[in-house]
């Protein structure tokens, strides 16, 4: 051992028994396209519509739609670098910028956030300031940004559907239209798993963003058990029972067919055979780290929400386990609500007020809402249902100590 060696503080790790390169387990990462699996016909259709941009012409618009975890960014990301690589044998610069919708979900911090990211001070001769500009002096930036420093920008918009005003995709499509940009173009790229945003843009947004539509369906198990074995190399040789992949692959699978939560279940259960000081990842860990990434994927969907929303899912909750169905009117989960608020001392929201939070939970996909007929002249309610497992929601609404009280 070397002095260095010694020296070493022995709180820490030093070494990585299971993995060998865990980054390809990172949702980031973006694999080569040989490694990228059942989607060569959709890769395919984005191409066609960039294929513009490889000599510097305007890209066809596209709104692409699918679940969570079903390569709608993977394949967007992946094909819009291969659009770079062309575009350079051919003399023409295309930047991207990559927007998550969920964070910058207002006109000018899209705006912004595209500014920074392709903006190169040595050529504009000026920065784009986090904060302190008005939305219009935003734009006057962005505008000679792209002028300056690329012929064609590809925009993908992920999470589309969080846009608090559409007005930015009227405003970017018609740049050219408008004379604002006189001589690079712009191609974007919305992602959405809702299948009827286009039906919620305003008419004037409708009018001006010529677009195609592409759907991406939920992988099976045979493509989620190919993506997986793709990824096997983020582990040392001989580290995954042989039934791993298969189960990890089939338990993803059966819920909708997420990649993205087969490949955090796979990095889950190598961290948690790690922290055991196991030798080698079997069926143990994956059904224990399957349970982590439900509670993890919901606890960032809850993360700061209100109090009041809180209690709303708890009494969802409550009700999913107290009964033989999983669909509950808005008025049985408001009587139920009232028990809970009532029980942890909290205010009582109007049914009006409630009824709006689980219209929010069913937009933030935490919940499905459906509207369903009385019968013929009797008018319609809504019924509201959890998207993930009972057990798991309550153990993580149960984080907040004032929650966690009621099951005492």
């Amino acid at each position: 051992m070397s002095e260095d060696d010694t020296d070493r503080d022995p709180l820490f790790r030093y070494e990585q028994p299971l993995f060998a390169d865990e980054q390809l387990l990172k949702i980031s990462h973006l694999p080569g396209p040989a490694r990228i699996v059942g989607r060569d016909k959709h890769m395919q259709d984005v191409a066609n519509a960039l294929n513009p941009a490889v000599f510097g012409q305007e890209p066809t618009h596209l709104f692409i739609f699918g679940k969570t975890g079903t390569g709608k960014s993977l394949t967007s990301r992946s094909v819009c670098q291969r659009v770079v690589s062309e575009a350079a044998r051919e003399g023409v610069t295309v930047n991207t910028a990559f927007i998550d919708c969920g964070e910058q979900n207002t006109e000018a911090s899209v705006i912004k956030t595209i500014a920074r990211t392709i903006n190169n001070p040595n050529e504009t001769g000026f920065s784009v300031p986090e904060r302190g500009l008005a939305t219009g002096d935003y734009y006057a930036r962005l505008w000679t940004v792209l002028d300056t420093c690329t012929d064609v920008a590809i925009l993908i918009l992920d999470e589309i559907d969080m846009l608090y005003d559409d007005e930015v995709l009227r405003k970017l499509s018609r740049a050219g239209e408008s004379r604002r940009l006189s001589s690079s173009n712009i191609g974007i790229i919305g992602l959405s798993n809702k299948i009827d945003f286009p039906e919620y843009l305003t008419e004037r947004v409708t009018s001006s963003f010529p677009h195609d539509e592409l759907v991406f369906p939920p992988y099976d198990a045979h493509q989620l058990r190919e993506i997986l074995e793709h990824r096997r190399d983020a582990f040392h040789d001989g580290v995954l029972a042989d039934d791993v992949i298969p189960l990890t692959a089939a338990l993803a699978a059966r819920e909708h067919g997420d990649a993205r939560k087969a490949i955090d279940i796979l990095r889950n259960a190598g961290r948690l055979a790690t922290k055991a000081g196991d030798d080698q990842v079997t069926a143990e860990h994956v059904h224990a780290a399957k349970e982590k990434t439900e509670a993890d994927r919901f606890a960032e969907l809850i993360d700061g929400a209100p109090m009041q929303a809180k209690l709303i899912l708890y009494a969802l909750t409550l009700l999913t386990e107290s009964r033989s169905k999983d669909e509950f009117p808005t008025k049985e989960i408001y009587r139920t609500y009232q028990s809970v608020a009532a029980a942890v001392e909290m205010q009582t929201l109007s049914e009006r007020r409630v009824q709006e939070i689980l219209k929010e939970q069913d937009f933030l996909n935490v919940i499905q809402s459906e509207k369903r007929g009385r019968g013929r002249g009797r008018g319609m309610y809504a019924t509201h249902r959890l998207l993930e497992d009972a057990e798991v929601i309550k153990r993580v609404l149960q984080r907040d100590s004032r929650l966690a009280e009621l099951s005492a």
